[in-house]
């Protein structure tokens, strides 16, 4: 789940954002002409870009046990002030614990009985939505989570996923977008949610399909991206959101792969990491969002896999496992997940392979008996 947070005024500046280019922005387009391979335009790019971070950790081995031990100890103490100040996205911090965990083949180490009690708790017996803490409100996002850790441990009977089928479909706004709660909110991210929810409840038919298509479409900008709504700035994790819609929808067709490819791989940066946007720091949680949107549309090579693979290993923390934003950070459960998730892309044995469109073990997409569309060139 894409929780990034943005302003409205990304929306106001993105036609100023295409018309005054800044000087890096210049130099991509100029190199985009080159004839020249691929990596080579990359690396052109990647030497002309300003913000960026040093890596001031040079580790090459992932800190295995010590991520365990991170995730299966997250808490654990309910007293803790950052367990109290994150109540407000529970599910999705369960969610996240749950999939890195079983990506390490650890899922064991979590408490299965009271994660499914807490799950049941926070479904609304009204609308049929899921919050992400008890006594909050339902909302997409978290009901996303939800359906998503019960998938894992094959115990969706656990809720009641007709009710989940009517309070998605009830989200579904006439040209085709979604709301993500009853607050009204329209956001790519939900049109994800939705179609994510659906397939992994067996219940797509309750949506318009064609709609939200033409919705998610009506997103795409000039440089191949996508942002959260129409004329919106096109961002690395709503690309993901997008990208992994029309996967599910197998409408990847639709896309101009080599438009979005181009800008996704724009965001590798000289220390290797990627950032979501233009002119902004390099982000371990980018590095899921960009490496699952180019393995979706089959260009995972275009970047360099081996200065990513040391930039995400840098930002995890010796100490007391987990991985951060960045190298030197603290460490937190959101980045884990996705830095084990990129690193399993990236193709480590130690972990288990992850499906690049719902951010799962491979092995709970088969057992579901879905196949989510990717290009294969």
């Amino acid at each position: 789940s894409f929780v990034g947070k943005r302003t409205n005024k990304l929306a106001r500046l993105h036609q100023k954002s295409h018309t005054e280019l800044t000087p890096a922005r210049k130099f991509a387009r100029i190199v985009s002409s080159f004839a020249c391979p691929h990596s080579t335009r990359i690396a052109l790019t990647m030497a002309f870009t300003a913000n960026d971070v040093r890596i001031t950790d040079d580790s090459k081995e992932l800190h295995f046990n010590k991520h365990v031990e991170y995730i299966a100890n997250h808490g654990n103490d309910k007293n803790d002030y950052e367990y109290c100040m994150t109540e407000f996205l529970r599910m999705s911090g369960i969610y996240w614990g749950v999939t890195g965990l079983d990506l390490m083949n650890e899922l064991g180490r979590l408490d299965k009985r009271s994660i499914l009690e807490f799950i049941k708790k926070c479904q609304c017996s009204v609308t049929g939505g899921i919050a992400a803490c008890e006594g909050h409100d339902p909302h997409i996002l978290y009901t996303l989570s939800a359906v998503q850790i019960l998938t894992i441990y094959d115990c969706l009977d656990a809720i009641d996923t007709d009710m989940v089928a009517k309070y998605v479909a009830s989200l579904q706004q006439l040209d085709g977008s979604f709301f993500g709660d009853k607050w009204g909110e329209v956001d790519t991210r939900f049109s994800f949610c939705a179609v994510a929810i659906l397939s992994l409840i067996g219940r797509m038919d309750v949506m318009q399909v064609e709609k939200a298509v033409n919705f998610v479409m009506s997103c795409c900008n000039s440089d191949g991206g996508f942002g959260s709504k129409p004329n919106a700035e096109s961002h690395a994790g709503l690309i993901y959101c997008c990208v992994g819609f029309l996967s599910i929808t197998d409408q990847l067709h639709r896309l101009d792969c080599e438009r979005l490819a181009w800008w996704l791989c724009e965001r590798q940066l000289p220390s290797g990491g990627l950032n979501g946007r233009p002119e902004k720091l390099p982000d371990v949680c980018y590095s899921w969002w960009v490496l699952a949107s180019l393995t979706i549309i089959g260009r995972l090579h275009w970047i360099s896999a081996e200065k990513l693979e040391n930039f995400i290993l840098s930002c995890q923390d010796a100490e007391t496992g987990g991985f951060a934003d960045r190298t030197g950070n603290l460490p937190d459960i959101f980045h884990t997940l996705f830095g084990l998730g990129a690193l399993s892309l990236l193709g480590d044995k130690r972990l288990k392979p992850v499906n690049p469109t719902f951010c799962m073990p491979q092995y709970v997409i088969e057992r579901c008996n879905l196949k989510p569309k990717v290009i294969v060139l």
